[in-house]
């Protein structure tokens, strides 16, 4: 039984990341999320069903359009595989419960603001806004994490990160996305998260100057590292904080 539930996380996951697919390119660009048929970016040719089985069309296809032979994007199956990876990871950790669609919501949010962050250096104010609205249902549903903890946790997210934005080129998107974060997670695993993905910027960025890649005052995309931090404090914040209290002879 926990297989089957398991099996159809995943291909859940999958068919989610085809629409988070869609969020990620419109959402910047000001389109419509929940009408108009897919379409190639390249000729604009509307999209069959067939065209659109998440990974097996990309495959078959072999990563060009049907109609034009255009080259498809490697983020179109990238995404569907991380969504179902995802959904997959929630699923074994959380079973079958309000708390795992709660986390599958928030990552597959971040999961569109890391994209976005990559593409166009922006995390949309409509993709932060709907994390908010549902931050209190789905918060009430799960009941994981206590008023109190997701108060604390957004107030001290927001107020840490709007300073670090006074002082550094840190884009409001980023504050903006960790404080909602903050509502979903608590105190103190949000500002464990942001840690996290600050010192995984910080050693990519190192490696990517030593490559000759990024200079100095280049900009780097900070969105999906706070992602991937947020992920990490999830899944194993309270060993990775264990760990550091060991570290300092706690």
């Amino acid at each position: 039984m926990l297989y089957l539930f398991l099996a159809f996380s995943f291909l859940l996951g999958l068919m989610v990341g085809s629409f988070l697919n869609v969020v990620i390119y419109r959402l910047p660009r000001g389109e419509g999320i929940v009408w108009g048929r897919s379409r190639c970016p390249a000729c604009g040719e509307t999209l069959r069903w067939y065209d659109l089985i998440p990974l097996l069309s990309y495959i078959w296809l072999r990563g060009r359009c049907r109609y034009c032979s255009g080259p498809i994007s490697w983020r179109y199956p990238l995404v569907e595989l991380l969504s179902g990876l995802l959904a997959l990871a929630v699923a074994y950790r959380f079973g079958p419960s309000f708390v795992a669609l709660k986390y599958y919501f928030l990552l597959a949010c971040l999961l569109v603001a890391s994209f976005t962050d990559l593409e166009h250096y922006l995390i949309p104010n409509r993709l932060v806004l709907v994390m908010l609205v549902l931050s209190l249902p789905l918060g009430l549903l799960a009941r994981d994490v206590d008023f109190r903890s997701a108060l604390l946790g957004a107030g001290v997210t927001g107020g840490f990160l709007f300073f670090l934005a006074l002082i550094s080129p840190l884009g409001g998107g980023d504050v903006k996305l960790s404080t909602v974060v903050g509502l979903y997670l608590g105190w103190p695993w949000t500002f464990l998260g942001i840690f996290l993905g600050c010192f995984l910027a910080g050693v990519v960025g190192l490696i990517l100057m030593a490559l000759g890649i990024k200079r100095r005052k280049d900009f780097i995309p900070l969105g999906p590292f706070l992602a991937l931090g947020f992920f990490l404090s999830l899944f194993y914040g309270k060993e990775i904080w264990a760990w550091y209290l060991r570290y300092l002879g706690f």
